[in-house]
């Protein structure tokens, strides 16, 4: 019973905080506009700062550990492939395709996942969930954008559409922090006191900001009609793709429990908010990213508690193959 009780406390403030941003999206009337400096200060200010505080302070050693990196981005491609084969097979269009393969395989990983599982693992999990973010966002925004462009979408040239995914790549905030994080890291250096408290301060702001701007943006967008496809995407994302992690981490060597657990609940994360972003910005299938998005959260509630139990009681061994 203590352990139920545990768990309901760690989630409940995140559930709790989306299921606030929900009502107040629903009952209090104001533009969808105004979400945008909100929106800004998560991405550009709150969420890199986050990031920047938990690679600053880790040995190099621990961000270099390749099978690892291996083995989830390899994970998160398998449901890419899977995702993207569903979506295929129910609209027969290769953009709404690619929409689909980002709703079944890119988590939660910015908003929710870093906050989540430093709380139930601890600090021992800040270097998994840094490589998992970082290295995800690298083969999602680079595969996205390549087929985007094979499909037409952009009217771009392929060497055109290259060189603006190494740009947004390079410039992206999140991976500028980290890249900075790295240096800090290396170089071993400790910011002034002030900036310091600065930077904790907007840290800790990052996750309610960006649970409250969930909850808000998926009122704003009612859900009209179920896509015949988001079951099997929502079960890919929040089943299938946390069990594929489990299994070819432990296939590939031995990570320890904090790495390997740590990982799992990062692909059980739902489905991300990005998705609803990258598909306004194409203009394809919009009305499914934002289903995904509202049946993934909910169901997650269900299939995330379910697995952070099995997790922390130690019911699931973090190696298959020991």
């Amino acid at each position: 019973m203590s352990d139920l009780i545990g768990l309901f406390n760690l989630l409940a403030p995140f559930f709790g905080l989306i299921g606030l941003g929900f009502f107040c999206g629903k009952v209090v009337k104001q533009p969808e506009a105004g979400l945008a400096w909100m929106q800004f200060f998560l991405i550009y200010v709150a969420l890199p700062c986050l990031f920047y505080r938990l690679i600053a302070d880790k040995p190099l050693d621990e961000l270099a550990n390749w099978p690892f990196i291996l083995a989830t981005t390899f994970s998160t491609f398998c449901a890419f492939a899977l995702s993207f084969a569903t979506g295929w097979r129910y609209t027969r269009d290769l953009p709404q395709s690619v929409m689909q393969g980002v709703a079944g395989s890119y988590s939660n990983i910015g908003y929710m996942g870093p906050p989540l599982i430093l709380a139930a693992i601890g600090a021992s999990a800040s270097a998994p969930v840094v490589l998992i973010f970082v290295f995800d966002n690298l083969f999602l925004f680079s595969v996205v954008p390549l087929l985007m462009s094979l499909a037409g979408v952009e009217k771009l040239s392929l060497a055109a559409t290259i060189r603006r995914i190494v740009w947004r790549v390079v410039t992206h905030p999140f991976n500028i922090a980290t890249a900075i994080g790295v240096a800090a890291s290396y170089l071993h250096l400790q910011l002034p006191q002030a900036a310091d408290q600065i930077v904790t301060w907007l840290a800790g702001a990052a996750a309610p900001c960006a649970l409250f701007i969930l909850g808000v943006t998926v009122a704003l967008r009612p859900l009209r009609q179920m896509p015949g496809e988001v079951p099997v995407l929502v079960f890919i994302k929040l089943i299938l793709h946390p069990l594929l992690v489990w299994v070819v981490l432990s296939a590939l060597g031995d990570f320890g429990p904090a790495w390997i657990y740590a990982a799992v609940i990062m692909a059980a994360l739902p489905p991300a908010l990005n998705i609803f972003v990258i598909s306004t910005q194409y203009n394809v299938g919009v009305e499914r990213a934002s289903a995904c998005v509202l049946i993934g959260t909910i169901v997650s509630m269900l299939t995330l508690t379910v697995i952070l139990y099995i997790t922390k009681t130690g019911a699931m061994p973090y190696d298959l193959f020991p």
